[in-house]
């Protein structure tokens, strides 16, 4: 919704026949700007490309891409206890997912001119556990971690390209994913945990993730927004 409030056409993710696909769709459509439901797994790489063809015959040529596709762990706990598919879970859809559609991504776009006057980015969103071991989460952590590199390392390939790469990476922030725990973090945020003494929302990341693809922190790519509170700001 922020990025369609910035006059962005949409295509949102998410699963097929899902109620809140299509909310999401309808909230974007209410701000009067073209949109679609793109309903795919992201873990499936093989269809990556059909659906982005199918988004640029609708939508008109990509510009954009945010990773915000992410799954937390099947259980927390020790991580003597991680299991496999835990593991092979967390990697496929928040590392190897990310990597393989920003790949797909962006051979769309290196295949074709472009208007050079447009800005054109990628916009990754891991977790500050992506650098903080949260010990419950240990899979998770790594995979996060995982598709940190992935950031970097694709600012790298693609800035001769002239297409920005970011990694945002959130701390505390008020989600359904978070909503069991949420409290505990809040109450540690007041204590101290984050700078500011408080969780986040996801407007704020929403806020965060515009101003990046609309190209305000001009002649920057490769960067880690860490949008925690000053979370893991080393002090003593």
């Amino acid at each position: 919704m922020a990025l369609a409030g910035e006059g962005f056409a949409i295509a949102v993710n998410g699963p097929e026949d899902d109620e809140e696909l299509q909310a999401a769709l309808d909230a974007v459509r209410a701000l009067d700007v073209p949109a679609m439901a793109s309903p795919f797994d992201v873990a499936d790489l093989g269809i990556h490309d059909a659906h982005l063809a199918t988004i640029e015959e609708r939508l008109g040529p990509l510009t954009t891409l945010v990773n915000n596709a992410g799954v937390g762990v099947m259980s927390r706990g020790d991580p003597m206890d991680v299991s496999e598919a835990s593991w092979d879970r967390c990697q496929a859809v928040n590392a190897k997912a990310v990597f393989f559609l920003t790949q797909a991504f962006a051979k769309r776009l290196l295949a074709r001119d472009r208007d050079a006057g447009r800005f054109h980015a990628i916009v990754n969103v891991t977790s500050s556990n992506a650098i903080a071991v949260a010990v419950p989460r240990a899979e998770y952590c790594a995979s996060k971690a995982a598709a940190a590199m992935v950031s970097k390392t694709w600012a790298v390939r693609l800035g001769t390209e002239n297409i920005a790469v970011y990694d945002v990476q959130p701390g505390l922030i008020a989600t359904d994913m978070t909503a069991p725990v949420i409290q505990t973090y809040e109450e540690r945020a007041k204590g101290g945990l984050t700078l500011f003494p408080r969780v986040g929302q996801p407007e704020e990341i929403a806020a965060i993730i515009a101003a990046l693809c609309t190209g305000k922190l001009p002649y920057t790519t490769g960067q880690t927004i860490s949008a925690d509170a000053g979370m893991l700001v080393p002090r003593f």
